[in-house]
């Protein structure tokens, strides 16, 4: 009996080094859990060649910068939606290096991540994986004639700023106390387009400026980089230079577009009318604006690149203010007028 009590009080002392080996604590232990190592880099592209070589062929001398000027910097932060089986299942956040969540179970997991810095975009239906997306805020303006001619019926936004996004399906099964290491390529769906407007003559003329391009993609889908059908409006305020007027205006791209980086194959721009506006005050205090078809020009840009427009002239005597017209009011200019949605 002694001998059986001897052995029972070793076998006792075993099992106790066992577990608190395996926990390495008294109490009770929290990593009885599969872990996931999200490792974020980041593709920082401002536009997407798709034939025009902007890279190869940049003229640092005639755009004033270098073409890696424009690529965006990395957010933040990053959201991380979980789901299972579709459905969300909890949220994270991660620092832009990545990071580590414990998982309750690692089948049937999906990963839908973003950076959530930022400041003109509305996040929709995020509850659903197939409808999630990314809007441009509204911003309102007095209506442009021929731009509404054109684009019956079509609202109005402000630039979107830079949006990142990726999303993991099929996530690896991961083992209870296992880290599984799981590198994300963090892919922009935000682009930029340099606007120029260049001046034959009458700059001199030009106190203040700004612009619309009409036809771009209103929102884009977080899960593969497609563009809406839908069209808007991109309203923006240009800078005076010395060949003219510029612009660099982020869009999502041209409406009903795959985002073939995303995995999906490569399509042609569909056929859709693309309008460029330039609206100019006049130190007189008239405005002027013209009105530019560049159907063409976005064929091959779908998703960010140099848009170029000249030939614009101002006569002096255009800028004479005819007796009995009113000047025009100063406070619309170089204002943000941001629309939020109260469910937004």
């Amino acid at each position: 009996m002694k001998i059986k009590s001897k052995y029972t009080i070793i076998a006792a002392e075993l099992v106790a080094l066992t577990l608190f080996a395996a926990c390495r604590r008294t109490e009770l232990c929290y990593d009885h859990y599969p872990k996931a190592s999200f490792m974020l880099s980041w593709e920082q592209e401002w536009e997407r060649d798709y034939g025009m070589a902007h890279q190869t062929n940049w003229d640092a001398s005639y755009h004033g910068f270098d073409y890696d000027f424009l690529r965006p910097g990395t957010p933040e932060w990053v959201n991380l939606v979980k789901y299972k089986n579709n459905t969300p299942d909890g949220e994270h956040y991660l620092s832009p290096g990545g990071g580590d969540i414990l998982l309750s179970e690692s089948d049937g997991l999906s990963f839908l991540m973003y950076n959530g810095d930022t400041e003109y975009i509305i996040l929709e239906d995020i509850a659903s994986l197939s409808d999630a997306r990314a809007s441009a805020t509204p911003r309102s303006r007095s209506t442009i004639s021929y731009i509404k001619e054109r684009h019956p019926g079509i609202k109005s936004a402000n630039p979107p700023d830079i949006l990142y996004s990726s999303y993991m399906d099929n996530v690896p099964s991961i083992e209870v106390h296992e880290t599984k290491l799981l590198p994300v390529k963090m892919q922009p769906l935000v682009f930029t387009y340099v606007i120029r407007y260049e001046f034959d003559y009458g700059l001199d003329n030009v106190a203040l400026a700004r612009g619309a391009l009409a036809g771009m993609a209103e929102s884009v889908y977080l899960r593969d980089g497609r563009t809406s059908e839908e069209s808007t409006v991109i309203l923006y305020d240009c800078q005076i230079t010395d060949y003219g007027c510029e612009a660099r205006v982020m869009s999502f791209g041209v409406p009903g577009f795959p985002d073939e980086y995303y995995g999906r194959s490569d399509e042609d721009v569909p056929s859709r009318p693309y309008t460029l506006n330039l609206e100019v005050l006049l130190t007189g205090g008239r405005v002027l604006e013209f009105d530019f078809d560049i159907d063409e020009q976005l064929k091959s840009q779908p998703r960010g690149g140099v848009i170029r427009v000249s030939g614009i002239r101002i006569k002096d005597e255009e800028n004479e203010t005819p007796s009995g017209e009113f000047e025009v009011d100063l406070s619309g200019w170089g204002v943000i007028d941001v629309d939020l949605p109260v469910n937004s």
